[in-house]
């Protein structure tokens, strides 16, 4: 395929974030081609317009295969196991999908001469005591996640020196919204708040539930990502963006049982292992992008409520890859 028309792939694209990206560059005029195993995305977030393969970025030999074919322009790499308090069990299954999946698509992303390459990585690799976080401090990542994804940060900086690869490189953090996986019960607290409390359920706090975030709903995220390629500010930068304004989670369990008309119950469980408080400055994706007001908290539980409630309840698969079960939180293994 000649590269007339802008082709972007984009990887974990059924996915929550991947999705919408996909739908943002759809918009933008591009072919857009999704890579997406479904380990924990639906189909039925493809956007419609896009051509969807199923496959893993961990397939080396499929992915020289797809850049062979279609020439990609641009590489939005969304693919990721997110879970952070799990990766500590995962070793290997999250450096595999994390870091060595990330290095195939570098690999082949160098070789076919990809214009640019977005990445999104995480706040996870700033770790604990950093507050607010900034893209000027020193990464010091507490988990295996953050360590992955701070790994693949200094490959793209490494491939850019060494052979030209540009690249944009976004630390987004709790993000919700509307495609979000609800029924996973390692990670994304919104959601699976909202799934218990449609399956009749208390919802499950994690310590004292004083721990805070910065929840970023999907419209404050995804169309800068998607429009980035085309902003050369971004080239070759590491960007914070979401939210500015950090919540307690049990703040959260009363916004989200409002929204659904209902008192919450809430359940206390052990602490985890988790940095306590995590929230990050934005003025730089400010300057890049705009100082567009971001969608307030409870404006954005409302809008993925009345999504979450049309889709219902969901179960996903039980994850099979656990690898070590010492100090492994007991609500996880049920």
């Amino acid at each position: 395929m000649k590269r007339k028309q802008i082709c972007s792939l984009v990887t974990g694209g059924a996915g929550f974030i991947g999705s919408h990206v996909a739908r943002h560059c759809l918009k933008m005029g591009h072919q857009v081609v999704v890579l997406d195993d479904l380990s924990g995305g639906f189909r039925d977030h493809v956007p419609a317009g896009v051509k969807f393969i199923k496959g893993s970025i961990t397939d080396h030999k499929l992915i020289d295969r797809l850049f062979e074919q279609y020439r990609f322009t641009y590489v939005y790499h969304l693919a990721a196991y997110a879970a952070e308090g799990l990766s500590h069990f995962i070793r290997r299954f999250n450096y595999n999908n994390n870091l060595i999946g990330s290095v195939n698509l570098i690999n082949a992303s160098v070789r076919h001469e990809v214009k640019r390459f977005v990445f999104t990585s995480s706040i996870a690799v700033y770790g604990a005591g950093q507050l607010p976080m900034d893209e000027a401090m020193v990464p010091q990542p507490e988990d295996p996640y953050g360590v992955s994804k701070y790994a693949v940060e200094l490959d793209l900086r490494a491939a850019h020196e060494m052979f030209g690869l540009d690249y944009i490189i976004f630390r987004p953090h709790n993000v919700y919204g509307e495609n979000q996986n609800i029924g996973d019960k390692y990670r994304n607290v919104i959601g699976i708040f909202m799934n218990q409390i449609m399956q009749g359920q208390p919802l499950s706090v994690f310590g004292d539930g004083t721990q805070t975030r910065a929840f970023s709903y999907i419209d404050d995220v995804a169309p800068h990502i998607a429009r980035s390629v085309k902003i050369p500010a971004a080239t070759n930068q590491v960007i914070n963006i979401g939210a500015d304004t950090p919540y307690t989670v049990n703040e959260l369990t009363r916004v989200v049982a409002e929204t659904f008309g209902v008192t919450a119950q809430v359940t206390h469980l052990p602490a985890r292992n988790e940095v306590a408080h995590a929230y990050s400055t934005h003025a730089k994706a400010h300057r890049i992008f705009g100082s567009d007001k971001s969608v307030p908290l409870a404006t954005g539980i409302a809008r993925m409520a009345k999504w979450a409630q049309k889709v219902g309840a969901r179960r996903s698969p039980k994850f099979k890859n656990i690898e070590i079960l010492k100090n492994l939180p007991p609500s996880w293994t049920k």
